[in-house]
Formats: structure tokens, sequence, C-alpha cells
């Protein structure tokens, strides 16, 4: 497993935050059954930074918590053996499957976790499960698949320990 991690914010969490990342996005993969080594990237910025990310890529001039760009197509969530057919798929190096990046709001995950009365690293946790699952084909546009993408995340949560 490759796991770029960069915190380039001013605020800090004041929590283990690579830890919480490597453990969340771990148990994500393993509890949706990924049979491969993976390479993701992790970036944690400022709400400003966020802010120009989220307009630049998504037409939207406003901040957000966490941004998903995955860089496989999942015909159906968690079908890796499908997404791994993509020409490029795997790091020519390394041999891992290559997932995509997570942008995260580091004002979000202090607020946020404030805000619903839960610690950071809960929030944090929350943040890239959340992330990791759009990486892999969830998406919450649908009735059905929100409630399908929020039970995931709650069981992968509970089961790491992540608690509300």
């Amino acid at each position: 497993m490759s796991l770029d991690i960069r915190f380039e914010a001013q605020r800090k969490l004041h929590i283990p935050y690579k830890k919480i990342i490597e453990e969340s996005a771990a148990l994500t993969l393993l509890k949706e059954g990924c049979p491969f080594p993976y390479a993701l990237s992790v970036c944690i910025v400022d709400q400003e930074e966020m802010a120009s990310i989220n307009e630049e890529f998504r037409g939207l001039a406003k901040t957000t918590d966490v941004l998903s760009f995955p860089f496989l197509s999942f015909p159906n969530p968690a079908d890796f053996k499908e997404a791994a057919k993509e020409p490029g798929a795997f790091h020519p190096e390394t041999g891992e499957l290559m997932l995509g990046d997570i942008i995260l709001s580091a004002d979000h995950i202090i607020d946020q976790a404030r805000e619903y009365g839960h610690t950071r690293r809960r929030e944090l946790a929350f943040l890239v499960v959340h992330s990791v699952l759009h990486l892999i084909g969830y998406d919450h546009m649908e009735e059905a698949d929100r409630l399908l993408m929020e039970e995931r995340q709650k069981r992968i949560l509970d089961g790491g320990g992540f608690k509300r």
C-alpha cells in the first residue's frame, strides 16, 4: 500500500492524522474486499484552498469538507476486478491499484467535530471512509445509493472503533 499524505493547512488538527488516515483507508478497503495493493493520496488544506479547488473542478465557488478524485471507473461499487481491467489501473513500478486523490479541509474537520459533538479523530476517519467509498464507486445521488453508502460508512467506522 502506498499512501501519500500531505498537510498543507495552517490550522493544526492536534491528532495523529497520518495514523487515522492510514487506518481508516485500510479498514475501508479491507471491508470492501479490495484484493490488490493500492495507492492513493490525501491532502489536508485550508478552507480557502478547498474553495478554490471546488470552484476549479466542480464550478462551485464555496468551500466543502472533502473532495474525491477517483482514478478508476467502477461499474458497480467495490467491483475491483472490473475496475482493474482499465488501462493504466496499476502503477507501472509498484503494481499497486491507483485509486485516486482525496482533499480534506482542516477547518471543516475541526468545526464539524465540534458541531456534531464528536472528536476530531472520528470526524477525520468519517471523511476518509466517505471519500474512499467514493473512490471505489459509491455515491449518494439517489436515495437507495445514499442509504447503501451510509450503511457501509457506519459499519466500517463502528468496526474500526470510530463511533460517535
